[in-house]
């Protein structure tokens, strides 16, 4: 197994906007990046009733981002993405050599 980093926050607060809740729970969305780790492989979590599992957790560059990773985080392109970061997060600057920890999941199907 590998060696994960202690969690910085709770994973109830993975996902909690309710437009990227709705997108998470239609299939868009199946990532979310955050400063810090937030839940590791094979933790479940809940929106709305539907189950989620976390399926991988890894380090990224910012600048490394596409637009196919903003459509995973339930936006249209990187651009719209990346403006929505800036203006969540006034003073904050987009530097392509920050990390951010990506949370990639999927609902949970019952066996």
């Amino acid at each position: 197994m590998e060696a994960y980093p202690e969690k910085t926050c709770s994973i109830e607060r993975l996902v909690t906007h309710a437009k990227l809740v709705v997108a998470a729970k239609a299939g868009i969305k199946t990532q979310q990046r955050r400063n810090g780790v937030y839940a590791w492989p094979g933790e479940t979590f809940e929106l709305e009733g539907m189950i989620f599992i976390v399926t991988r957790l890894e380090h990224q560059r910012l600048g490394d981002l596409t637009d196919e990773h903003a459509k995973a985080e339930g936006y249209p392109n990187l651009e719209s993405y990346r403006d929505l970061i800036l203006r969540m997060h006034p003073g904050m600057a987009w530097n392509p050599e920050s990390l951010v920890w990506v949370h990639t999941f999927e609902a949970k199907v019952d066996s």
